[in-house]
Formats: C-alpha cells, sequence, structure tokens
C-alpha cells in the first residue's frame, strides 16, 4: 500500500478503507435506484407526471424498459469514469449517483404523499 492510501486510510472513520466505501456506496446506488424508480411510477398511477424530459420521453416510449435502460446508461457512464480515478476517488462514482435518485426517491414520496 502507498503512503497515499494510509493517509487516505485515516481519514476515513474507524477501519473503513476507500475499497469499503465504495463498495457501500454502491449498494446505497442500487437501494436508490430502485426507490426512485419505484416511487415514479407509483406517482405515474396517482396521475403525476414526470418532471425529467430525458427520464419522461424514455417512460412514454418504452415503459419501464425505458426507464431502466436510461439508469443502466448512467451506470454505465459512471463505471467507464470510475476507471479514470485513483482507486482512492472512486468512491464519488457511486455518490455521485446515489445522492441524486435518493433526493429525487424523497421529492416523489413527498409529492405523491400531498396528492393523495
Amino acid at each position: 500500500m502507498s503512503s497515499e492510501g494510509a493517509f487516505l486510510r485515516h481519514r476515513l472513520p474507524g477501519d473503513v478503507t476507500p475499497v469499503d466505501l465504495e463498495r457501500l456506496l454502491w449498494g446505497v446506488v442500487v437501494l436508490a435506484l430502485a426507490a426512485d424508480i419505484v416511487t415514479t411510477f407509483v406517482g405515474l398511477r396517482v396521475g403525476l407526471s414526470e418532471s425529467n424530459p430525458a427520464a419522461r420521453g424514455a417512460i412514454e416510449g418504452h415503459g419501464l424498459a425505458g426507464m431502466l435502460a436510461l439508469k443502466a446508461f448512467a451506470v454505465g457512464v459512471g463505471l467507464i469514469c470510475r476507471l479514470l480515478l485513483e482507486r482512492k476517488y472512486r468512491p464519488i462514482v457511486p455518490a455521485g449517483l446515489a445522492v441524486p435518485w435518493l433526493a429525487a426517491a424523497v421529492l416523489n414520496v413527498y409529492t405523491i404523499s400531498s396528492a393523495l
């Protein structure tokens, strides 16, 4: 291990390594992705509309398959970009995917609850 990795290890809580953190964040990505998709389709079923034009087009054109393809494309771009980063910076990729999807799911839940 390089001294760079050792320095980063001491900055993370406990014995968490960048690899551990990245693994955890990819799990959060899966949960956030599922939450966003489920809440989006629940919202559509109660009469709400999709505000993201790309997602709206994918859903209108191909339904759930379109939404899954759009999410898969985003994950694919993240995985490609991940390869360009040093190992210690790689957790930023799943964080960058999970945070907006979690925010969208929370906003969806709020909007659905307001509409009911």
